[in-house]
């Protein structure tokens, strides 16, 4: 029988996985202008399927996949994991980190409407508030001027942000998918699975993308960044992901995801140089204050009510 975390482990797992995601989010940045978009995605999911091999094996106490579960996987590779990395290496690529993480602070309200539309949860009144912290966030970052690191030029913001916000789209696709996952597979199973596909997938483009290829002229610096950004993307995040989602509806789980920007923009002003206003700070406030509403017990509610309110 597979772990099932109580509420506060769950709560941290999804914290940190979010956490990791906004860091890895930044970092890809100079990763993707040493290698090709998907040269870049082909080597992250090798690494993470060299890491993961031993979680491949199928469990004696697991049941056969179903036909629906095995497109369940699959759809959550391919927008989770093949689309969601192509969106965001090359948005990110075209835009600044900040930037980035202003749109990402949508991904709450998309998921809570997905959870809402194809999962039938019942969305209660703080977790309705607690997206409403988001969108104010994000209300409020629109009103800052644009961020950028030092030197840096971005003719093709637009399209980077556009990019960035298709990646919002797959992030809340591979949240709801994953509810529906966690209830037949372990989440070490549901990481290595997916990531599978995620390798098959980008391997044509990655081979190709070889061709010519100086890989000797890529820094040691570079090669430790590429390890870390392979073994996050692939492996923990997803892992801390799926473990918190068997204890936590995808809706409130998805307030949790306001971490990825908040962690996504203080990589860019720390390592990266961009700067970060007065707009973007309160915003983030306002962001961190939306999980605080959601994940707060309700004093005196039982079970039922909690599932709802929290």
């Amino acid at each position: 029988m597979s772990y099932t975390p109580s509420r506060p482990v769950a709560y941290g797992c999804l914290a940190l996985s979010m956490s990791l995601v906004g860091s890895y989010v930044a970092l890809t940045k100079p990763l993707a202008v040493i290698f090709p978009v998907f040269l870049l995605a082909w080597l992250r999911f090798g690494i993470g399927g060299v890491a993961m091999l031993r979680w491949l094996k199928k469990p004696a106490t697991e049941q056969p996949m179903s036909w629906h579960t095995k497109k369940l996987v699959f759809l959550e590779s391919f927008l989770g994991n093949f689309l969601f990395t192509i969106c965001m290496i090359s948005g990110v690529r075209m835009t600044s980190a900040v930037s980035a993480g202003v749109i990402m602070a949508s991904i709450p309200a998309v998921i809570a409407l997905m959870s809402w539309i194809f999962l039938k949860e019942r969305i209660g009144l703080r977790i309705w508030a607690a997206v409403a912290c988001g969108a104010i966030g994000i209300g409020l970052l629109s009103l800052a001027k644009p961020a950028h690191a030092a030197g840096d030029g971005h003719e093709m913001a637009w399209l980077g942000n556009l990019l960035v916000f298709a990646a919002v789209l797959c992030e809340a696709s591979y949240a709801v998918i994953g509810k529906k996952l966690t209830a037949v597979l372990s989440p070490k199973r549901i990481s290595a699975i997916i990531n599978l596909w995620g390798f098959l997938l980008m391997t044509p483009l990655g081979l190709y993308m070889t061709i010519g290829f100086d890989f000797a002229s890529v820094a040691p610096g570079m090669w430790l960044l590429l390890v870390f950004y392979g073994l996050a993307a692939s492996m923990w995040t997803v892992w801390l992901w799926m473990t918190g989602l068997k204890s936590v509806p995808a809706a409130q789980a998805g307030v949790f995801t306001v971490m990825l920007p908040v962690s996504a923009a203080l990589v860019g002003v720390v390592v990266l140089g961009e700067t970060l206003t007065g707009n973007q700070m309160a915003a983030f406030a306002v962001s961190l204050a939306g999980i605080l509403l959601a994940t707060a017990p309700v004093r005196g509610a039982g079970s039922a009510r909690s599932r709802t309110d929290a």
